[in-house]
This record gives C-alpha cells, structure tokens and sequence, in this order.
C-alpha cells in the first residue's frame, strides 16, 4: 500500500516509466537468461558461437551507453526512449524469427541498442521531471524492475514449456505494447538549444574527474549485484541440493523491496548526506556475503527438507542483506549523478555512469569467477566470499574518501540542490585533459552462462 500510496503522487508520465521498468525487466528476464540453452541445445551451436552472439549483445549496450545519453539530451529523452522500445521489440522479433547467424547477431545487435538507448533516457527523463523528489522516483524504480526481474524468468520458464518463440515472440509484444504507450502518454517537452557539438559535451563530462572517481567507486554495486545471478543462486543450490533454491533468492529480495524500499528511502532521506547512506548501502552489500560462508563447501544435506531449509538459511540471509544494501544505496547514487554537472548533460553523465560502471562490473565479475574456480580447486570455498566482501568495503571507501574530499556535490538528502557547486564540480576541458557501468543495465551475459556451464 505504501508503494502505491507513492506511485499515486507521482504525474502520470513517470508512472508510466515506472510501470515500462516493471514491463522493460519483465520482457528482458522472460527472454535472455534462456537465450544461451536455446542457441546451444535447439540450435546446435558451439560454445564459441554462443559467446560471440551473447557477448554481441553485451557490448552493444554497455559500449553505446554514452552515445544513448547524448541522444537524450540532443533529441529530448521522450524520442529516444521510445525508440529505444521500437529496436528492442524487432531485435526479439528476430530471436523468433531467425536461426541463421547473421539474422541472431542482427538480433543481438539491436536488442543491446535497444538498452543502450532506452536505458540513460529514463533515468534522465525520471531526473529532470521529478524534481525535489528524485530519490522517491528512483526508489519506485528499482521496486518494479526488481519486481519484474523476478516475473521475467518465472513467465519465461512456463513458455519453454511450450517453445523458445513463444516466448520470444511474446518479449517482442510487451515491447511494443510499451512502445506505443510512451509514444501516447509522455510529453514531448523542450530541448534546449545545445552549444557546441556532441564531442564537447564527451569533453566536459570525461573532464569531471570527481565523477568518474566516483562511477569507479560504484564497481561494487553492479559487481555483488551480478552475484544475484551468479554467486548467491550457486550458494543456494549447493546448501541445499535443490535447483530450485536459487528461485528463492529473488522471492526474498522482491517480498523485501516491496514491503521496504519506500519506507527506507523516505526515513534516510531526512537524515544525513548522501554519501553516508550510499557508503553504508555498499558496506551492507559486502557484509552480505559474510553469513553464506558459513555454509560455504558444505555438501547438501543427506537429511530430509528440514535440514536443506535449514541449511539455506545463511545464504537467504545473504541475500536479503544485499538486497538492503541496494534499497539502501542505489536511489542517492541515481539522484547524485545529475548533481555532478549541468542539467542539459543528465543524460550524459548516466550513459557515461553506465559505460563505467558497466565495463568496471564486467571486470569484478571476472574475479569473482576466477575465486570459484580457483577457490573449488584449491579447497577455499570462502574465497569467492570474500572477494564479494572486499569488493563492498573497497566501494564504500571511496565513496568515503571522495567525501572526504568533498568531492561529491549535495548537502543533505533533504535539501535541493544549489547550481553553483555542481557546476563547480566540472573540470574545465582547458584544465584536465579528457579521461578515456539488476536492473537489466548492467546485466551481464557471460556471467549467466558461466551459472549454467
């Protein structure tokens, strides 16, 4: 009730994102996470195959993040997200249609632009809209796109019942039904005339050296939240000898993000600044991983289902601690970022932020599954653990230390922000040379397919 006494405050073209979220996660998880079985067992094809059209996907969204919030801002975020939708209703289409490869990485191709467009400009369009009440707006947004990372794969598994196309082709009709109520309910809007080109906006926001120090920082949320995927589902399964302990991870963290993320947003929205709360989210998130260790190694129960649910209980407790942690951290990490520059760059900087933050995560899971292995090999099932562990606490150091630093723009969650120190937080171009990101953003493929290998 509480969230949708929230929902209900809000204009009726954020509740449209914000449902579109619930529809974008659901339509995505329907489809993806089973992508990999379908072209590997239905269509015959190599591992090496499979990696290259995964991976095509992957990089086509998290490479062209920035060009999406450049689009945003130029053409005004409304065009962009609906378009964004458009390419990812032909990209499944294509899935379906398709069993050749040069139609499948077609496919890939666009469905990953797809999120490469769509995904800046509602953040940005969320941001600039609405107003003092940032934090609220991107607190709802992550309740629906939790919900609907947990509904995508549950409607996803019941039409492989029937056929892989069945549920591609049903993905592809979300999209489009999405498709066309962005185009009849958001607002066209202005876009203010942009001075200068594209590159110069690239310029002034590679410039903001304290940004980038802190999308860097973020490598530990979009790292331990991967582990939703990858860690967390192997720890369930191997404490309880039951596949399906891995569903109960996202049922634990849903139940919880409905019943608390509003509840928590509004509470330390009031209280302190915003890195306190972002740096403590990321602690929680590490301190995650610390109960599931306890089970760590162990084989399953030879016992009946009372010693295998007791057995997940550490690793449940896990997962709703990260899941805290997110609720915690992610709505003051998404208001934060358009504080960092000039309003017509918001989009911008979240591209950017996901570009990051993205390529940052892609190496965090790397090393994560480099701790399984070398951890199974070695007999040290803690290290994987651990090293989610020392990922939060690394995080939650440099959101400190830039803090410290009074790098990070914003006084007090509660209080508006004031235009002078944000600009002043952007590096002139002539002074700092150019500097070279569960929600469906920063999803990363190879770790799935890694889960299932």
């Amino acid at each position: 009730m509480k969230t949708w006494h929230e929902l209900r405050r809000f204009p009726l073209a954020i509740r449209l994102l914000l449902v579109n979220q619930f529809g974008v996660n659901t339509g995505f998880y329907l489809l993806i996470p089973y992508l990999a079985v379908h072209l590997g067992e239905d269509l015959g094809m190599s591992a090496a195959v499979v990696g290259i059209v995964l991976g095509v996907r992957n990089l086509s969204q998290q490479g062209l993040f920035l060009i999406g919030g450049s689009a945003s801002d130029r053409l005004g975020a409304r065009g962009v997200i609906i378009a964004g939708c458009a390419l990812r209703t032909v990209g499944f289409g294509l899935f379906a249609l398709g069993d050749g490869l040069a139609v499948l990485l077609a496919a890939s191709v666009l469905s990953g632009l797809a999120g490469a467009l769509f995904n800046p400009a509602v953040r940005a369009f969320l941001a600039q809209q609405a107003g003092s009440r940032q934090a609220e707006a991107f607190a709802l947004f992550n309740v629906f796109a939790t919900t609907g990372a947990l509904v995508g794969p549950l409607l996803g598994s019941a039409l492989l019942l029937v056929d892989f196309r069945v549920a591609a082709v049903t993905a592809a009709a979300l999209f489009a039904l999405l498709t066309i109520a962005q185009a009849l309910v958001l607002p066209a809007g202005e876009v203010a005339p942009a001075a200068g080109g594209v590159l110069s906006d690239w310029r002034e926001v590679l410039g903001n050296r304290v940004f980038l120090a802190f999308a860097l920082a973020m490598v530990g949320m979009f790292t331990l939240q991967n582990q939703l995927y990858l860690l967390l589902p192997d720890g369930a399964r191997r404490a309880t000898g039951w596949d399906g302990a891995a569903g109960l991870v996202f049922l634990v963290g849903t139940l919880a993000n409905l019943a608390l993320q509003m509840r928590l947003t509004r509470a330390l929205k009031e209280r302190g600044e915003r890195a306190r709360w972002i740096g403590a989210g990321l602690v929680l998130m590490g301190l995650a991983f610390v109960p599931p260790m306890a089970v760590a190694g162990l084989d399953a129960p030879p016992g009946g289902p009372g010693d295998a649910v007791l057995r997940s209980l550490p690793v449940l407790a896990g997962a709703l601690l990260l899941y805290l942690g997110v609720m915690v951290a992610q709505p003051f990490v998404m208001e934060l970022i358009p504080a960092f520059g000039r309003a017509e760059l918001t989009g911008t900087y979240f591209g950017l932020f996901y570009v990051v933050s993205g390529v940052a995560a892609a190496v965090g899971n790397t090393v994560v599954g480099w701790a399984m292995d070398t951890g199974s090999r070695m007999r040290m099932p803690w290290l994987p653990w651990a090293c989610c562990l020392a990922f939060g606490l690394l995080s939650a150091a440099g959101v400190a230390w830039l803090h410290r630093l009074r790098g990070l723009p914003g006084r007090t969650t509660g209080e508006a922000e004031p235009p002078a120190p944000a600009a002043a937080a952007v590096a002139a171009p002539a002074e700092v040379p150019a500097a070279t990101a569960p929600d469906e953003a920063t999803t990363a493929e190879p770790a799935r397919a890694r889960e299932r290998a």
